[in-house]
């Protein structure tokens, strides 16, 4: 018996759908939620590696260990063919987003207990922008970690078109639908001719009328933010005493960046960084900067940041208190410097929406619905980006972290059979 499922491995957050009854349904994977953080935490205190809420939360109690997210974006770079340290064994990163896989595979289960056999994965329009063979090799990687997590049967679909599929749930009339998912690393779009009289089509190839995407995504906006705002406080842009030159941008940019994080916890990183300490004009932000690279608290600054972006989307100012990191550390962020810190990022992805249409020979007044899902959907600036050029076009916003696999699991039902 076929046992298929839909998987969004998403850059910040997982989810897994399945089709039952001709309804497609999220799994609950972690106390209830369905949606997980794309993250994995390597206990040094009991030698247990651990996933999604569960990693975060160790993570946050200072359990010691190390952290990693946003592994997806490895996909398609060199990076993904090197191994990193964790205390002493070293892992290669296709061994840790197979683990990954694995564990998304078994945390829903199926009704009888057995993890799933089939699945459909969802890849953004490009895994890398301008570059067909490292986006081949990018979707040939995952498929092998899905092969290694022990998945039998493996396909792929954009994840812009399975949130497409989910929409077409709730259509009552035939229309054209440009759908925006907004990810953590990517920002993807299609064109869909969707109704109620096509979601049962066994092929949907002739009703795809164009799709494409940029990698620009929720990881972006965090380490930009990040950069507009608290990196100046650990000494970005300081001065040092010699020649007049600056600190190194490549510390601030890592540190912005989750998946880079845990290479400027490496021992000699923090020695270059004290050496550059006796030659800084501004001494005090570097030992800002070298007190949280000891402490590895360069997660918890990003989380911060995060939490604030999020909370941007709904509020003119937000708040990122860092007392407890940094001493008497707090800012008040107000959501124009969140718009001007990714202006390029909004202007990436406004031109990406318009070649769309032009590409697909598509007039604005011929949309009739913009369908927003993703997990960095809700910054208004995003959305203002998305919808600029399709005035007339409705605007609805689909399940942020569930829009995706929903689509993927209608998707996996009609190429496996219904579980």
């Amino acid at each position: 018996m076929s046992r298929p499922c839909g998987i969004d491995f998403g850059t910040s957050n997982s989810s897994v759908g399945v089709s039952r009854g001709g309804k497609a349904m999220l799994l609950p994977l972690q106390d209830g939620a369905t949606a997980v953080p794309t993250a994995l935490f390597f206990s040094f205190e009991d030698d247990t590696t651990t996933f999604g809420r569960e990693a975060m939360a160790r993570y946050r109690s200072a359990e010691a260990g190390r952290l990693l997210r946003s592994i997806k974006t490895l996909l398609g770079t060199s990076l993904y063919e090197e191994m990193t340290q964790v205390r002493q064994r070293r892992y290669h990163f296709s061994e840790i987003v197979a683990s990954f896989l694995a564990f998304l595979r078994t945390a829903g289960g199926t009704r009888d207990g057995e993890p799933f056999d089939d699945v459909v994965l969802g890849r953004p329009a490009f895994f890398v922008d301008g570059d067909a063979e490292a986006d081949r090799l990018a979707q040939e990687q995952l498929e092998a970690a899905a092969r290694a997590a022990g998945f039998r049967s493996i396909a792929f679909q954009f994840e812009p078109i399975a949130a497409a599929l989910d929409y077409e749930q709730t259509t009552a009339t035939e229309e054209l639908a440009l759908v925006a998912d907004i990810g953590g690393g990517t920002s993807d779009f299609s064109l869909v001719r969707v109704g109620p009289h096509l979601k049962d089509k066994p092929d949907r190839r002739d009703d795809v009328l164009g799709y494409n995407g940029v990698r620009v995504g929720g990881t972006d906006f965090d380490r930009q933010l990040s950069l507009a705002t608290l990196m100046p406080f650990l000494g970005r842009n300081s001065r040092l005493k010699s020649k007049g030159l600056e600190m190194p941008s490549w510390y601030y940019a890592d540190l912005g960046t989750w998946h880079r994080v845990n290479a400027l916890y490496e021992r000699k990183v923090v020695t270059e960084i004290r050496g550059l300490l006796r030659e800084a004009t501004e001494p005090e932000k570097i030992e800002r900067l070298l007190s949280i690279l000891e402490l590895r608290k360069g997660h918890e600054l990003l989380a911060r940041v995060e939490g604030a972006k999020i909370a941007l989307s709904a509020e003119e100012t937000a708040r990122i208190d860092l007392s407890d990191v940094i001493s008497s550390l707090h800012l008040e962020v107000q959501r124009r410097v969140l718009e001007e810190a990714i202006d390029d990022g909004l202007t990436r992805i406004e031109g990406r929406v318009a070649a769309l249409l032009a590409d697909a020979g598509i007039s604005a007044a011929d949309v009739g619905t913009v369908f927003i899902t993703g997990g960095s959907s809700g910054i208004p600036a995003v959305r203002a980006a998305i919808t600029r050029g399709l005035p007339e076009a409705r605007v609805i916003s689909g399940d942020a972290f569930g829009s995706v696999a929903t689509g993927l699991a209608l998707d996996a039902a009609r190429r496996f059979g219904p579980h």
